[in-house]
């Protein structure tokens, strides 16, 4: 056997479950329309919640960043890549999140894989919800700590975690997601807090899908919850709502001085390019200007979900914009998204691992960018196509 015929074997196991897939190749900018294949495709599969991927104030100001600070860092933060945009990032962040101190790195994912390991160490406790981001169990995989997995927004089963093993650690670290991906619902933070204060533990929310889309203006959901200054590590992406690309960590100015010496990725990976800070910095300032930009994206939510739910279609139990549309086997997942992308709708299907065997859906995603009639015709379109497969009536 070649040495690599277990590869293509896997391969056409993936085929043979119906689930290979062939990446869509995007032929303009990410917007509420996309350009797939020479079509016009109406765009529910990005996490470009308020339009701003494609914003000119945002193109305006990454092209004005180029002409004056280049196109790349250069370097690692902790060297000569500290800009004065990811300075200036930096402090627009935290009077916006209105948290003492804030950290960029390069993702939402670095965050995660480098803040977790940094902040505990052998002889503390992370517990960690059932459905955190795969991002989230790869930074506690890489931490010293031990693990502890409680059922997803079980109060009762993290209370037993905490009250039977926290008397054994130093610390304890509770981290959830704000909003769940997949499903689109939320946290019960205040739960969480109560909790963590009754057992003096930390708190760690992933607020990915949050940020820019619940609280004043996308504030967050510790924000949307009225929590501030009661959770200890707050994460925050910079490439979904604020449409462009980055994360940060919202904390105290004390770990924000010891990520900048622990942190491997902003340690041993570039700093963000300027044109992605200086556009950045332009989103963040839109949305402390006004709040149009979340009002449009929950009207066309509750839009769009009312919609579908009047057809018969399960769209689960999202309190977000996100709108899962559950199918169920991964084949007929796979095969209802194949027929929304040749009707003119693309949403990506999504199916084990990301999900449990026998709970494939197809995930919706609304924008502020979307109009009336989008939704319209999306909404007819998964009408025919959900008759047809016999997803509804």
């Amino acid at each position: 056997m070649a040495k690599l015929d277990y590869i293509e074997q896997w391969v056409a196991t993936l085929k043979d479950e119906g689930v290979f897939r062939t990446l869509p190749v995007l032929e303009g900018p990410c917007d509420a329309h996309i350009r797939l294949g020479g079509r016009d495709i109406i765009n529910l599969s990005s996490n470009n919640y308020l339009g701003l991927a494609n914003h000119p104030r945002l193109k305006a100001a990454a092209t004005e960043a180029i002409a004056q600070y280049g196109v790349g860092a250069g370097s690692v933060r902790t060297i000569v890549g500290n800009s004065i945009l990811l300075e200036r990032l930096e402090s627009t962040l935290a009077a916006f999140k209105e948290e003492e101190a804030v950290i960029c790195f390069q993702s939402g994912l670095n965050c995660n894989i480098g803040t977790i390991q940094a902040i505990v160490d052998k002889g503390d406790l992370i517990v960690s919800d059932a459905l955190n981001h795969a991002s989230i169990i790869d930074g506690v995989r890489l931490s010293k700590a031990d693990k502890a997995v409680y059922r997803h927004n079980d109060m009762a089963h993290l209370e037993d975690i905490l009250k039977t093993r926290r008397a054994d650690y130093r610390n304890v670290l509770i981290i959830t997601d704000g909003v769940f991906s997949m499903d689109g619902d939320l946290a019960l933070l205040p739960d969480i807090v109560r909790l963590a204060k009754h057992y003096d533990a930390l708190t760690y929310v992933d607020d990915a899908h949050g940020s820019g889309v619940l609280g004043r203006s996308g504030r967050g959901t510790v924000d949307h919850f009225g929590l501030h200054g009661e959770i200890d590590f707050i994460i925050g992406t910079l490439s979904k709502a604020i449409g462009v690309v980055g994360g940060y960590v919202a904390t105290k100015q004390s770990v924000k001085d010891w990520l900048l010496h622990r942190a491997r990725p902003l340690l041993f990976s570039t700093a963000p390019p300027p044109a992605a800070t200086a556009a950045t910095i332009t989103a963040v300032e839109m949305l402390m200007e006004s709040e149009a930009y979340t009002q449009k994206l929950w009207e066309n939510a509750r839009y769009f979900k009312a919609g579908l739910e009047k057809l018969g279609f399960d769209i689960g139990i999202s309190q977000t914009p996100i709108t899962p549309v559950m199918i169920g086997a991964e084949a007929q997942t796979m095969a209802f998204s194949k027929a929304l992308l040749e009707a003119g709708v693309f949403v990506s299907g999504i199916v084990f691992p990301t999900v449990p065997k026998g709970r494939g859906r197809v995930r919706a995603m609304v924008s502020a960018a979307h109009t009336r009639d989008d939704l319209d015709q999306a909404i007819d379109v998964f009408a025919k196509v959900g008759k047809t497969l016999g997803v509804i009536a």
